[in-house]
């Protein structure tokens, strides 16, 4: 009983509770952002007074296209939001933190695992390392 105790106090855990309501509480203000304002516009433009309740039958059967067509554009405003509001700042923060890693780190020219960019011996394969941007290391003189 002590490990389901902690599996379900475990923090990962209660963080995607709070998401999943979240997300269920953004979903209904989408849908009603939808059914209310957005398709409410779009018949108003095609000349009908109520877009959601749409319809045409076939044989008796019932084709409710303005539901859809709701449904359609709510997913299209949640995929945007979700989008310009999580995906794009989770990309230019990665990218950032990216640069700074590469500003920090090179490939070993032996093993090319990645070492500092000051190392002179790499702590993989031991192999001796001139560190980036130290001057060279002059030979004994030429002709002597």
């Amino acid at each position: 009983m002590g490990g389901f105790k902690k599996f379900l106090m475990r923090g990962n855990l209660i963080d995607l509770a709070v998401a999943v309501v979240v997300g269920v509480a953004f979903n209904a203000v989408v849908q009603a952002l939808v059914t209310d304002l957005i398709t409410p516009l779009i018949a108003a433009a095609g000349g009908k007074p109520d877009f959601s309740r749409l319809t045409f039958t076939v044989n008796h059967s019932t084709f409710r296209y303005g539901s859809f067509i709701n449904a359609i554009v709510s997913f299209l405003v949640i995929a945007v939001v979700v989008y310009y509001f999580l995906v794009m700042p989770t990309t230019r923060i990665t990218a950032r933190l990216q640069r700074r890693l590469e500003a920090t780190e090179r490939d070993c020219p032996e093993c090319l695992s990645p070492i500092p960019i000051a190392a002179r011996r790499c702590k993989f394969c031991t192999a001796v390392l001139t560190p980036v941007g130290a001057p060279a290391q002059p030979g004994p003189p030429a002709g002597d």
